[in-house]
């Protein structure tokens, strides 16, 4: 294996040509006052940090999205070309100079006030943005007649959405060898710790935009691994809520069973920080009819060091054995778990029992939910089939590198009155019960293991080489799973999991803040740490 800083990268001297912008220096809510007068530095910088600069009065929203905007410009459009924000919003220097002034008024809207967010480009925003799943498709669509759920949590939030990230298309479920973090509005994402690696998917964007520090945090979606994956791959806090935690009214749809959005942060209180706007009832989801009794006021109250002593973790010794590199990265970070007090008993948790059932799920589900979904929209793709003859008219746009195989499975299928959905639902159902059996005879707080391999290289011939994933089970179960880094693998991150019962976000947090805080494995991309680059 190849040392640490060894990082296979393209482009590298497009880095070094950027001019060096300097600045306040924030890093776990600490303000670097003599700095400060120079305006913000966005790099790694955390809600806390740009809070406090806010409050003191040594910045303002409108500062933040001018310096967020220029380091987009020179990262993403420029220079090394990550091409992860698919659609600035046009409305945000204005927004900003209403946040500025309701702070300055004494009036704050909540705990994001003034902190400019990136979200998937599946969410609808009633607004001059467009909603598009990634698809050419959607792109002269009408826009959504209102905000999603979660757009509207957290603009009372005080959030600014500051612009929307590039996604796989139709979040991954339209070929059979798809390129993770391409689409056809958005063209490809690349992975910021080496260019030519794929992000990973289907919330490339916003992984990739967080770990270059285009923003604070992001909002991902995930049916099976859109979060956890790609926050694997760009050396990220992913959490993939329990499904029903988080309203999906406004989402694009794959799937009412498995579908969630969540937070992707570098660090585990801003992802905390991020869960608790987003959680809560939503009357037009009645999957959530349960999350304003289970939520959490403050989910940052479950932080502390301490998180890990004295607990029960499942080892899920089968995604082991596979990589070894992964393998020789866990060694160090299960010892970190003990060190702090963790006790490990190994477990074996297998999804292959219920694979083809999730697929069929998944198939009858997109069908029905995505028909339901444009009917409502509006526009000239009005159902699933409208959309593969769109893209069979625009072949050369959407097509370029592979076709549409999943989506004419989809299209196959019949109502979800049929029985072969009704059986593999519950054949499914079978998932929750097998971690939740598992937690309780073994006494344990959560499961734990490697989230994934590192990220492959990006192949428009061929498609995706992704490796072991820890994805599945939670998934499927609709429980919890949250992703923290572990380490590098030949310069490429990859995280560790942890994976509890159903509405144990608090709990899951408490454990990955502890391996944060004792491990510090996180590592900024490099080009980030040798670049000149704005803030």
């Amino acid at each position: 294996m190849l040392p640490e800083d060894t990082f296979p990268t393209l482009d590298r001297r497009a880095f070094l040509g950027m001019s060096l912008a300097t600045g306040a220096v924030l890093m776990g809510g600490e303000l670097n006052t003599a700095a400060a007068a120079k305006g913000p530095v966005l790099e790694e910088a955390t809600v806390d940090g740009l809070l406090a600069g806010l409050a003191a009065g040594q910045w303002t929203t409108a500062e933040l999205v001018r310096g967020y905007r220029a380091r987009i410009r020179a990262l993403d459009q420029g220079g090394p070309k990550l091409n992860a924000v698919i659609e600035l919003n046009p409305e945000a220097p204005a927004l900003a100079r209403v946040l500025d002034a309701e702070r300055k008024a004494g009036k704050l809207r909540g705990p994001l006030h003034g902190i400019p967010v990136l979200i998937k480009d599946n969410i609808d925003t009633a607004d001059a943005m467009k909603t598009t799943a990634g698809s050419l498709a959607l792109a002269e669509a009408p826009v959504p007649k209102e905000d999603a759920f979660l757009v509207k949590r957290l603009r009372e939030a005080g959030a600014l959405v500051l612009g929307k990230t590039n996604l796989s298309e139709w979040a991954n479920l339209r070929s059979t060898h798809s390129s993770s973090g391409w689409s056809g509005r958005g063209g490809q994402t690349r992975n910021p710790y080496a260019l030519d690696r794929s992000p990973s998917g289907s919330s490339s964007g916003s992984g990739a935009a967080v770990a270059a520090s285009l923003c604070t945090v992001a909002v991902g979606t995930e049916t099976d691994g859109s979060v956890v994956s790609p926050a694997n791959a760009n050396g990220l806090v992913g959490l993939k809520p329990t499904v029903g935690l988080v309203s999906r009214s406004g989402i694009i749809p794959i799937s009412h069973t498995q579908d969630t959005a969540g937070p992707m942060a570098r660090t585990v209180r801003d992802a905390a920080i991020l869960l608790g706007v987003l959680a809560g009832s939503d009357p037009k989801d009645p999957a959530t009819r349960e999350a304003d009794a289970r939520k959490e006021a403050d989910y940052t109250r479950f932080l502390a060091k301490d998180g890990l002593r004295g607990v029960r973790l499942g080892l899920v010794k089968n995604l082991l054995g596979v990589h070894a590199g992964v393998d020789a990265l866990m060694q160090p970070a299960l010892a970190v778990l003990k060190a702090q007090g963790a006790t490990l008993v190994e477990v074996e948790l297998k999804s292959s029992a219920y694979e083809d059932a999730e697929f069929e799920v998944l198939l009858y589900e997109f069908k029905a939910d995505l028909d339901a979904y444009l009917a409502g929209r509006g526009g000239v793709v009005k159902d699933l089939a409208g959309l593969m003859a769109f893209d069979e008219a625009r072949r050369r746009e959407e097509m370029p590198f592979f076709g549409q195989e999943l989506l004419q499975q989809a299209q196959a299928k019949g109502p979800l009155t049929e029985a072969a959905y009704g059986k593999a639902l519950e054949t499914c159902a079978q998932a929750r019960r097998d971690i939740v059996g598992l937690l309780e005879r073994q006494q344990l707080q959560a499961l734990v293991g490697p989230t994934g391999g590192p990220a492959w290289l990006i192949d428009h011939v061929n498609g995706d080489s992704s490796g072991p994933s820890f994805s599945s089970p939670a998934a499927v179960a609709g429980c919890p799973h949250i992703t923290v880094p572990a380490g590098l693998v030949c310069g490429l991150p990859v995280g560790l999991s942890f994976v509890g019962g159903p509405w144990q976000e608090g709990p899951l947090l408490s454990l990955a803040y502890a391996f944060e805080q004792a491990s510090r494995a996180r590592r900024t991309p490099r080009f980030l740490r040798t670049a000149e680059v704005p803030g």
